[in-house]
């Protein structure tokens, strides 16, 4: 077994990370024990690019891929983007071809002055002009197709560095957590390798968890956890946080039980400090990503508006424009193009909100595999009432589209029939959420209080249960004291399989980021007392910074709904106050020395685009607002009430 350039084992007849003049193996066994597998188109591809990744251009890439965790050779990978490059640009060029080809006389009769640019077209003959345009049209369209081959391979880096940057920052988030979890394990009786592997095996401590589990992997392999410690600080992106972490780990594991234990206290409060100052900084990133958003909400509105009313005075804004798609104004082009640019806008706001969010802060809903079961959970799962909701907002939509209600209304309208009921499940849901982490809290106080006593567990628990009201968590705790007090199997086993039920019938992140420490730190050995006082501690913590993420994140979700009810507010005040002015003003043959188009205004087609600008700002709010307030689904329903909300808003204006 050797190790290639790219940090990953291959073996000496060659492999997926091999160099350029090796043939890539059917399949192997990665440093973190997946299977690869090379298709035959891939062998192709190997064969005929893999030489560029021995090219001092993507020096960078190949460090970059060393954090990036792919499932295929560093080379195998730059083979697929050499040979998608080459894919794109071959339909760039026989795309871009016939469009350019029917655009230059088009070119030419609108201006000779740039017809004469390529090719001296407005120079020639007529007969001369139609021999050399297949020349000018082939010269563009291998422009635009090498333009599209170069900038697919630099996408190809980018989302490399991309992959790296998102990597680093979940190792950064759930790394605290990680070392928490380790030091309530210190105190039994496992060592340095099953303390990590119940980290790995527990799920729920995200990037950094994996990168523990890939050490493990490694080290199996490689028989030496010290090696498979060092290959993982080597490779991981968090050459701050992960690095260090792990190698500090490996020495004070080789130093005793002690100096481990007394590290990973220490290390667990400075990994938490630095916690907190990243979540300042993402909240005051936040706020400048509302400015921003504001800014890039309102202004594309009111510039629409200002176009339309300065019609009158700039007729060279009705002036036709030849398009692919075909003939229209350069006033409509800037409306329509800002709605596209407003929709663009809140669809990467959301995803950024979203990706600030902190990962112990998702919770993420699957539909069920069962199809009976995806109707039964509708109610309570958003995933499922997602599914369910598809088939009548189509039917929706289809039944006004057959009525006669217009394109833009029906798209709109159907897409509300589908958020709004899905918003409003992951909103039941969320709450119900909400108020079981309340009470998460108190159970686990009042389990702790037990166990202070000296009771075991089950006892604890079962007093809990009949002594304690806990409201929505009450059926969850009596069915956890059930299953503790069940005989038939080890005390272990029972423990364990009863924790992670509750844990899977809380269903929330808080649940599996406490009730899963007790389960490992408990078999482990590690005291019961000791145990429970960390989580009192965790639980707390966990609950308090969940409260406060709530706290930020409304005002954002409040300035989304603002922005959006501002701009149909404007909007609607100079579609009825403005425009009608203005129409009567375009009317007048002369206004002095102003000359004025009298077809400059119509207010029917004003208050068309106004409507179709609006709705893509109240749409782009509500997606903003949405991912502040809870993530995915709740942008559903905001956005879907938003516009629902413009809908009757311009409809009742209309109809006075």
């Amino acid at each position: 077994m050797t190790e290639t350039t790219d940090g990953r084992p291959t073996s000496v007849t060659g492999g997926v990370g091999g160099r350029a003049d090796e043939t890539p193996t059917a399949g192997r066994t990665t440093s973190d024990g997946a299977t690869d597998t090379v298709s035959a188109p891939d062998r192709v591809l190997y064969a005929l690019f893999a030489r560029h990744a021995d090219q001092s251009r993507h020096v960078a890439d190949r460090k970059r891929y060393r954090g990036a965790d792919l499932r295929v050779g560093f080379d195998v990978y730059l083979a697929r983007a050499y040979g998608l490059s080459w894919l794109v640009g071959l339909l760039l060029f026989a795309g871009t071809l016939p469009v350019v080809n029917g655009l230059l006389p088009v070119v030419a009769e609108w201006h000779p002055a740039v017809a004469a640019v390529p090719g001296g077209l407005a120079r020639l003959t007529p007969l001369e002009r139609a021999t050399a345009r297949p020349w000018v049209a082939a010269s563009v369209a291998g422009l635009a197709g090498a333009a599209g081959k170069g900038l697919t391979v630099r996408l190809a880096s980018t989302y490399l560095r991309a992959r790296v940057v998102a990597r680093r920052s979940r190792i950064r988030r759930s790394l605290p957590g990680v070392a928490r979890y380790l030091h309530a394990l210190s105190s039994g009786s496992d060592g340095p390798r099953a303390m990590l592997r119940r980290v790995a095996e527990s799920g729920a401590y995200g990037e950094a968890g994996r990168s523990i589990g890939r050490a493990l992997n490694t080290a199996r392999l490689t028989g030496s956890l010290q090696r498979g410690l060092a290959r993982v600080a080597r490779d991981t992106p968090s050459r701050e946080a992960l690095a260090p972490f792990l190698l500090q780990f490996r020495e004070h594991a080789a130093q005793g039980e002690d100096a481990l234990a007394d590290y990973l206290q220490l290390e667990s409060r400075m990994l938490g400090h630095r916690r907190e100052r990243a979540s300042d900084r993402n909240a005051d990133m936040m706020e400048l990503l509302a400015e921003l958003f504001v800014v890039l909400l309102v202004v594309p509105a009111l510039l629409v508006v200002i176009l339309t009313v300065m019609s009158v005075l700039a007729p060279e804004l009705s002036a036709p424009v030849h398009t692919p798609v075909g003939r229209t104004t350069k006033r409509a082009l800037v409306s329509y193009g800002a709605a596209a640019f407003v929709v663009c806008v809140g669809a990467v706001a959301a995803a950024v909100v979203e990706s600030l969010r902190p990962a112990d802060r998702r919770v993420a809903h699957e539909v069920p595999a069962d199809p009976s079961a995806v109707v039964t959970t509708a109610p309570t799962n958003p995933a499922s009432a997602a599914v369910v909701c598809l088939a009548p907002a189509v039917a929706v939509a289809g039944g006004l589209w057959r009525v006669g209600v217009r394109p833009v209304d029906t798209l709109l309208l159907g897409y509300a029939a589908f958020a709004v009921p899905v918003g409003l499940v992951a909103l039941r849901r969320g709450r119900r959420d909400d108020a079981k982490d309340r009470e998460i809290k108190d159970f686990v106080h009042a389990v702790s209080g037990h166990v202070g006593l000296g009771r075991p567990l089950p006892q604890a628990v079962e007093h809990v249960a009949r002594d304690v009201e806990l409201g929505p968590l009450g059926p969850d705790v009596d069915d956890l004291a059930f299953n503790l007090n069940h005989t038939g199997r080890t005390d272990e086993d029972l423990r364990a399989a009863a924790l992670d039920r509750f844990v899977e019938r809380v269903g929330t992140p808080l649940a599996a980021r406490t009730v899963g420490l007790v389960t490992g730190a408990l078999d482990a050995g590690s005291d019961a007392e000791a145990v429970f006082e960390t989580l009192q501690t965790e639980v707390g913590r966990l609950y308090h910074e969940k409260r406060a993420l709530r706290s930020n994140m409304a005002v954002h979700v409040a300035i989304g709904w603002t922005t959006a009810l501002l701009v149909v507010g404007i909007v609607l005040a100079v579609s009825t106050q403005v425009v009608e002015s203005f129409a009567q003003l375009s009317t007048l043959s002369d206004a002095g020395s102003v000359s004025l188009d009298p077809t400059a205004v119509d207010p029917q087609r004003a208050r068309r685009r106004f409507y179709v600008v609006t709705q893509a700002t109240v749409l782009a709010s509500g997606w903003f607002a949405g991912a502040a307030d809870r993530g995915r689904y709740a942008t559903l329903l905001h956005s879907g009430l938003l516009v629902v909300v413009t809908y009757v808003a311009f409809a009742v204006v209309s109809s006075t």
